[in-house]
């Protein structure tokens, strides 16, 4: 009972915190740059977790750092005729053709910071806080002694749905491998981390993973207590992509 008070303590105490100081590299990077913090949807199609668009491919293809960006100013990502860094300093979204100096959209309101995906699992809410889990070295080396390798490359951004003023839980998108092929996984939990729900984002490339039977074995699991694979197939590959999200999902929340 302590230790899920405790959970729901760092999630509460999220709601008090601006999020802004706790930045994945990109948005990091993006805003070094630019002068302001960047939405999910600059480099991913449906928000953090999700599959690369092609901004988001340029700057991982020209090395991920704050030398990209000005690699990929003068390209023409969205294919709307007007530069990358001519667009991201009217505050326009380099990554969508509909987004230009002119008329902006709302790439950058809070509401379009949250994947449609995400907002379905908990249709009640109309509050969110989206909350960029940046992995400190403590957090890596921690993440280890719970069976989960994690490194910068693992950052992401939970999703906090608030009701009341509270959390209700939370959702992370993320990327599973399997036989060197990338799918993309959404899970949600309860206020305790308790895994509620897992659901297949994008398996184009491993179909297979669409028709696992592991998802329903893992709801009601504590994020953080996902036992680990001892096979090597698929419901292994994703057994321990679960197991990493569960345990980035603990590690930033309870030290909040």
């Amino acid at each position: 009972m302590r230790f899920t008070s405790l959970l729901v303590s760092s999630l509460f105490l999220l709601l008090q915190m601006i999020p802004a100081h706790a930045m994945p590299a990109f948005a990091r990077y993006y805003k070094q740059q630019y002068g302001y913090m960047p939405s999910c949807h600059a480099c991913h199609t449906e928000g953090g977790g999700t599959p690369l668009n092609n901004y988001g491919k340029a700057f991982k293809d020209n090395g991920k750092n704050l030398a990209a960006l000005t690699k990929i100013a003068n390209l023409d990502s969205d294919g709307d005729g007007i530069a990358n860094a001519i667009e991201a300093q009217a505050k326009a979204n380099p990554a969508d053709k509909k987004s230009v100096p002119n008329k902006t959209g709302d790439w950058l309101d809070l509401a379009s910071l949250i994947p449609k995906e995400v907002q379905a699992l908990f249709p009640q809410i109309r509050a969110w806080l989206p909350k960029d889990a940046v992995l400190t070295a403590a957090d890596i080396a921690t993440a280890k002694t719970m069976g989960a390798n994690l490194s910068a490359a693992d950052e992401n951004t939970i999703y906090i749905p608030v009701q009341n003023q509270r959390p209700a839980g939370t959702a992370l998108i993320f990327p599973a491998q399997y036989q060197g092929k990338t799918f993309f996984l959404l899970m949600s939990t309860d206020k305790q981390l308790k895994i509620s729900q897992i659901k297949v984002m994008n398996a184009k490339d491993v179909p297979a993973a669409k028709s696992s039977t592991v998802y329903n074995k893992l709801v009601g699991v504590p994020a953080q207590s996902v036992p680990a694979p001892s096979t090597k197939d698929l419901d292994a590959a994703i057994t321990q992509a679960v197991k990493n999200a569960g345990v980035l999902l603990y590690v930033r929340l309870k030290g909040a």
